[in-house]
């Protein structure tokens, strides 16, 4: 996948891992030599075999996990806090009403589409927008008729994917937005296909934030704008390997509780956003503002109606309300962040010029006029926009300089360190 993704995924920096201990140990024991293990080499292929089974398994199994928990608990959520399922955003300080609370979901989406500079402008708002993580479709539906755009939306629970679809046609946006099971670590989407690429708490649920951001970056258009704000850990200290264990066992027991593989820090997004050759980056945590909402979650939870509602959601729903104490406890402990991370797919800038050069043919020596194509492009380019790249050269030359004649690639030569790429196309 790392490879369909970026060409070559070893011309990618790797992401420094937050490991616990015991985690620690293990890696430094996978480091030793060869000499150090005990199996012999047959035995540590069947080793390597099983491990990566069991971690597809384990992969599968979270899926599974995490689609029959909203499979339970969205109606639930739909019935008493309406269709959008996030975290509001508040002044810090307030005390707020259960309507004030809706309203701050709303603010949420907004003080999003600020922070990353996304405009208004009929000339330059998003046309087409992916919901990744996309719940029952309350932000796909806004977004939707904020900018009067296409909006497709993903997920993994099918009950979710069925009632976001069912709330489109309530509101006459069947035409323009959809909706479906999904897995956002593989999305069904071709590449540069989406102006805004929004993701609103789902990347706590990713056990690759690699592949996740590498994902959202492929399906982005060059200029497109990606948002994600998600549940992170404190970024560490220039003197930490890993998080305390009491931070560690806290975090584990809200994993369990809510399908969540492995948390990261705001720091790591950002690292992988570079490793991407992502453009204005930017992060702020929003922990402050969203500090009203799980207080206001547990009281829901607790009133005649929330309480019966609740019962009758089955046990997984029932286990993520018990641990919604550990999450206020988290952002107490300055454990969990909640943060937004925006940045930009880098705009690609083509210049044409024309030169003269002699080509040897089977026929003889002729002298023929070379279009040489200079596009500046990223590392990141240089793979998932290499075909769209020549497209965009035959367009350049048929049309922008009226050239009226077919046209041949003849050579290609692509400079990493120079991150430019020149194509020559001989006019025939």
């Amino acid at each position: 996948m790392a490879a369909r993704l970026h060409g070559h995924a070893s011309e990618l920096p790797s992401l420094p891992l937050r490991l616990s201990a015991s985690r620690s140990r293990l890696l430094g024991a996978a480091n030793r030599p060869p000499s150090a293990f005990r199996l012999r080499p047959k035995s540590c292929r069947r080793a390597r075999v099983m491990a990566a089974a069991a971690s597809a398994t384990t992969e599968e199994g979270l899926k599974k996990g995490i689609a029959e928990f909203y499979d339970q608990s969205s109606g639930l959520w739909e019935d008493i806090w309406g269709d959008h399922m996030h975290h509001g955003f508040y002044d810090p300080g307030v005390t707020a009403s259960i309507d004030d609370h809706r309203a701050a979901q709303i603010r949420m989406i907004e003080e999003a589409l600020r922070f990353a500079g996304v405009s208004d402008d009929p000339t330059k708002k998003p046309k087409k927008v992916v919901d990744v993580g996309c719940g029952i479709g309350g932000s796909s539906r806004y977004l939707a008729k904020k900018f009067e755009a296409q909006c497709q939306g993903i997920t993994l629970s099918p009950v979710q994917a069925q009632r976001a679809n069912n709330l489109a046609v309530v509101e006459g946006l069947a035409d323009r937005v959809t909706f479906q099971v999904a897995d956002a670590l593989e999305q069904p989407f071709s590449d540069g296909q989406f102006d805004l690429v929004w993701s609103m708490e789902s990347g706590e649920h990713m056990p690759d934030k690699r592949k996740f951001v590498g994902e959202l970056a492929r399906v982005a258009a060059p200029g497109a704008t990606i948002i994600i704000v998600t549940w992170c850990h404190r970024n560490l200290l220039p003197s930490e390997d890993t998080l305390l264990p009491e931070e560690l066992n806290l975090l584990n027991k809200i994993c369990d509780a809510y399908y969540l593989p492995s948390w990261c820090s705001a720091a790591d997004y950002i690292e992988i956003a570079q490793s991407l050759s992502l453009e204005n980056i930017k992060t702020a945590d929003w922990s402050e503002n969203v500090a009203p909402f799980w207080p206001a979650v547990i009281r829901s939870a607790l009133t005649w109606r929330g309480f019966t509602s609740l019962l009758q959601s089955g046990w997984k729903t029932i286990k993520g309300a018990l641990a919604m104490p550990l999450m206020i406890e988290g952002y107490n402990k300055k454990l969990i962040k909640f943060a937004i991370i925006t940045c930009h797919v880098e705009l690609l800038f083509i210049h044409v010029v024309r030169v003269e050069s002699k080509v040897q043919h089977e026929c003889g020596q002729r002298r023929h006029h070379l279009l040489a194509l200079v596009a500046t492009a990223s590392g990141f380019y240089e793979h998932i926009y290499r075909f769209p790249l020549f497209w965009v050269a035959g367009f350049i030359l048929q049309h922008m300089l009226m050239v009226r004649c077919p046209l041949r690639l003849i050579k290609m030569r692509t400079s990493i360190k120079r991150r430019s790429k020149v194509i020559l196309m001989e006019q025939i």
